[in-house]
């Protein structure tokens, strides 16, 4: 298990695909802030309230020029599925070996009615324009998460 990618460092590179079938490299984003999202499941209830959140926020966070990003260890064809029931208007990457969860510390341990298993701890990552990790939210509550992200994207704008 590896530790939490945290703020100030550099992000993780990766290369996923995407839930239209395209590939997604993190150095080709850059000059613009990434929102990456680790969520455990596509279509359970937690990780839908975050994902229709997070579509019902496109235009400010395209204010702020910000793209963001859902991953989870679910297929694309999961992904498709998922993206078309909730008309999601971000892309879903496929991180099937979770080996880009283990990078940023997001494949975790999880104890769940005393039984443990390895698995996605949702969690969230803003990644500056230059590739830095500017936020790290670990253990996300669905809950207001949405607008947690917002406000840093804002702060963020103004320290660049």
């Amino acid at each position: 298990m590896s530790d939490w990618i945290e703020p100030g460092q550099k992000a993780p590179a990766f290369t996923l695909t995407a839930d239209d079938g395209s590939k997604v490299r993190l150095a080709d984003l850059a000059g613009n802030p990434v929102v990456l999202y680790f969520y455990p499941k596509d279509d359970t209830p937690g990780c839908t309230k975050e994902a229709c959140a997070f579509r019902d926020l496109k235009n400010e966070l395209q204010k702020h020029g910000a793209k963001v990003f859902g991953v989870s260890a679910d297929d694309v064809a999961s992904h498709v599925k998922f993206r078309d029931k909730f008309k999601l208007n971000f892309p879903l990457l496929a991180d099937v070996d979770h080996a880009v969860a283990e990078k940023y510390g997001a494949w975790r341990e999880k104890n769940m009615y005393g039984k443990k298993s390895m698995g996605i701890q949702r969690s969230t990552y803003l990644i500056d324009g230059k590739g830095k990790v500017a936020k790290v939210w670990k253990r996300v509550q669905v809950d207001g998460h949405d607008q947690q992200v917002l406000e840093a994207l804002g702060e963020l704008q103004h320290d660049e």
